[in-house]
């Protein structure tokens, strides 16, 4: 197989797995090897990435830019959409590998490269999340995912592999868990984790305060949403990437957005993750409270319906899946009329809802009124009972 591969592209962070993978494949395959990073959002000294690739043999390494795109083009649908997974967990990692699979199969044709390289481990959900955009995308194009071919199996062998090859190791205290960031959230997993048991530390946590160190003063804001996407923050316009910047800002501040779950890996076991996602926390919370005043109710029904199913092919790494196109059809048409203004209290790890408002909006006063009205019957109320009761009445005459 060696022979056939001419050049590759390596989806590259800088750690110890990907420089270890970097070196293998110069090795064993005997080609170029650009090593591309993508920026969604994540912490990182991106001059020392590069420097790092190129020392540990890289022909080029491209860092890309992906923040902006990232929120506008995968988080910003998905919360259109209320997705959400068993019921908790709001897709951080799962929607960030398209964006970066996508970007990395266009490097791929812009350096003339014929494979693509990651550095997921054959047991975890991110090797099926990104070997099936990269086949959605360019079949030509070979994949080789290292962890499920080679023999370096252990930490011990990437160390001691690093150290014969004089890779750079950095000389940290090891965290007792594995973490990915991005600007939708933050994942820990592994560890001290693996057993659910256990409290997550709070020194764990980046983002976000703890409830106990929040604020005794309560914050207001206000968000405005055009066709179910936030466009303003307390009036001030803002990009898609830097709102949800602020929304994390707000949230973290604010204790909002922590996770700790158990939940179902498409490869079949179960995994204990943590997570912080303040901004995308406060931003599910107001367009659903937005959606109650301007989605007529079958609409909500219907869409509803489809959240799971919905949810579950973005976890499962089907975002370029005819399906999943077919959905955010239906998604972004229910969408049309979700414009207005949401006002939110957060405090304390909660973000309340405490008023919404919108010139679409299906709630009319004048027919909700506990008051004197003119525009509804109450006497009708008494047909309306019996035909939809009248089933059940049959049933029970016949008993």
């Amino acid at each position: 197989m060696s022979e056939n591969i001419k050049k590759i592209v390596l989806a590259y962070s800088g750690g110890l797995d990907t420089s270890v993978i970097l070196k293998w494949l110069k090795e064993k395959y005997e080609c170029p090897v650009v090593a591309y990073a993508a920026d969604v959002g994540q912490e990182e000294d991106w001059d020392k990435v590069r420097e790092k690739g190129m020392a540990t043999g890289a022909e080029k390494v491209v860092i890309s830019d992906l923040r902006e795109e990232f929120v506008r083009d995968y988080v910003f649908p998905a919360f259109r959409a209320n997705a959400i997974y068993e019921g908790s967990y709001l897709l951080g990692t799962s929607l960030a590998r398209p964006v970066i699979a996508k970007e990395q199969v266009r490097v791929a044709h812009e350096e003339n490269a014929d494979a693509l390289s990651h550095g997921a481990t054959g047991k975890g959900n991110d090797q099926v999340r990104f070997e099936i955009a990269y086949l959605g995308l360019d079949p030509k194009l070979a994949i080789i995912a290292p962890w499920r071919i080679w023999d370096l199996n252990s930490r011990t062998k990437l160390v001691a592999y690093a150290e014969k090859h004089n890779i750079p190791i950095p000389v940290t205290k090891e965290k007792p868990y594995s973490s990915d960031e991005n600007l939708l959230h933050i994942s820990f997993e592994g560890g001290i984790l693996e057993d659910p048991w256990n409290e997550p530390e709070e020194s764990m946590f980046k983002l976000s305060r703890s409830p106990e160190k929040a604020p005794d003063k309560a914050t207001y804001i206000e968000m405005a949403f055009e066709k179910g996407n936030p466009v303003a923050l307390d009036g001030e316009t803002l990009s898609p990437a830097n709102m949800l910047a602020r929304l994390n800002e707000l949230g973290g501040v604010n204790a909002i957005g922590r996770l700790d779950m158990v939940e179902n890996r498409f490869v079949g076991m179960k995994s204990r993750g943590v997570y912080e996602t303040p901004g995308g926390t406060i931003l599910r919370i107001a367009h659903r409270d937005l959606e109650t005043i301007t989605l007529d109710r079958e609409v909500m029904k219907i869409r509803d319906s489809l959240v799971p199913r919905y949810s579950e092919l973005i976890y499962n790494g089907f975002w370029f899946s005819p399906e999943m196109r077919l959905m955010q059809q239906t998604m972004d048409t229910a969408q049309e009329t979700v414009n207005g203004v949401v006002r939110l209290k957060l405090y304390k790890g909660n973000c309340i809802p405490v008023g919404r408002k919108s010139e679409q909006s299906l709630y009319q006063e004048s027919f909700a009124t506990f008051e004197e009205d003119e525009v509804y019957t109450q006497a009708d109320a008494g047909g309306f009972i019996r035909l939809n009761a009248l089933r059940m009445t049959m049933q029970a005459l016949r008993k």
